[in-house]
């Protein structure tokens, strides 16, 4: 009975001490699994520092001043027949920030549900386009040979896994052919069981050398699958010798004009949630889709090579498996009937659309929990924002700088 009673006693103490040692792990999975309460997103998808481990991405050089001629969003436009309020359609959607820009001046700015100028906003998938132009400056500066080159040669760690086999042209284009469930409301989804191991302190490179089940061929079709631009971002620390967010910093971030530090949100190794964990202001969203717009050039100099903004934002992946309508690029989206736009999106209504031809970018943060909900929307929420996007632009077609 003694033996029986010290044993418990052992276990107790051990359990004790596991505890203590992660503490801190179970208090972030605590905070995910309240991430999107109903109560609770909004500051939370200002405050991501808060519930995630992050790494500061700080500016420097010249920051970006902009013209600003403040203007009124136009009342209504059309869709799937009827006519629709633009501030409704702004309340419904749950949305904190907006800023219009034509011709690199601010025609319309607003944050909304209580948040600011300087919120520092997660950009979930968002992040991915960030990651995409990483890609073409390392192709430019030789770091990257090609993108037929088999992402296992840059990171062997991937052997045996999905991605052997896979080229960084294939993930570029989520086509890797990874099996992959990306249903956020599926509490045993891929990507679920993926945040609650990023909340816990996990490696993302773990995670992703343990996709094994393969659905169809690299290149056949494209499934959107977010574990792969983490893939992208392994070969990108292998091939630069540095870490995404130190990659970041030097080639992009301290050199467009950005107005104010950022963060990633890191895993437990301290590599950045690639996917989905770059937080940055409003503005500097829109000063990232101007930089798109002007062919990766601020002023004279070219930040993005030119030919990889033309590549990279152009329609060029296989068809989607799942009959997608929207066309994909290397982890850049266009919309149906295109005219040349373009747009990086992230989960719950994050936006930066951009249209060369109009000279317009819009940015647009939401914190929208019925984003996915297209049953309630004809045709879905993306593509009823996307003909908001498209009436505030010819509304604004007219303006010129005075």
């Amino acid at each position: 009975m003694k033996l029986f009673i010290y044993g418990l006693i052992g276990l107790l103490v051990l359990a004790i001490l596991v505890i203590a040692i992660k503490w801190k792990d179970i208090g972030r999975l605590l905070k995910v699994n309240s991430l999107f309460d109903e109560d609770k997103i909004v500051h939370n998808f200002s405050n991501m520092k808060d519930l995630l481990l992050a790494d500061k991405l700080p500016i420097s050089g010249t920051k970006h001043i902009w013209p600003a001629v403040l203007q009124p969003l136009p009342e209504t436009f059309e869709y799937s027949g009827q006519t629709l309020n633009i501030e409704d359609i702004l309340k419904e959607t749950k949305t904190t920030a907006l800023i219009v820009v034509k011709d690199g001046v601010i025609l319309f700015e607003d944050y909304y549900l209580g948040t600011g100028i300087d919120d520092k906003r997660i950009s979930w998938s968002i992040s991915k386009s960030f990651v995409s132009s990483l890609v073409g400056i390392a192709l430019k500066d030789g770091d990257i040979k090609s993108l037929d080159d088999q992402v296992t040669d840059y990171a062997p760690s991937l052997k045996g896994s999905v991605y052997e086999g896979a080229t960084l042209r294939n993930v570029l284009h989520m086509a890797s052919g990874a099996k992959f469930n990306e249903d956020y409301l599926d509490k045993n989804s891929d990507i679920n069981k993926m945040g609650r191991a990023l909340a816990m302190g996990g490696s993302l490179d773990d995670f992703a050398a343990n996709v094994k089940t393969r659905a169809r061929a690299p290149g056949a079709a494209r499934q959107y699958c977010s574990i792969d631009t983490h893939v992208i971002s392994m070969v990108l620390r292998a091939a630069t010798g540095a870490t995404l967010q130190d990659y970041f910093v030097a080639n992009l971030w301290s050199k467009i004009g950005a107005g104010a530090d950022a963060y990633y949100t890191t895993d437990g190794d301290g590599n950045a949630f690639a996917l989905g964990g770059l937080n940055i202001r409003t503005r500097d969203y829109a000063l990232f889709g101007e930089l798109m717009r002007n062919k990766g050039f601020r002023g004279n100099v070219e930040i993005i090579p030119a030919a990889w903004v033309s590549e990279s934002t152009a329609n060029t992946a296989p068809i989607d498996i799942e009959g997608n309508p929207l066309g994909y690029g290397y982890q850049w989206w266009t919309p149906e009937r295109s005219d040349g736009e373009f747009f990086a999106i992230g989960i719950y209504g994050q936006y930066i659309y951009v249209n060369p031809k109009a000279g317009v970018v819009i940015a647009k943060n939401s914190a929208h929990r019925e984003f996915m909900a297209v049953d309630k929307v004809p045709a879905g929420h993306i593509a009823r924002n996307m003909e908001m996007f498209r009436s505030i632009t010819e509304h604004f077609s007219d303006w010129q700088r005075k």
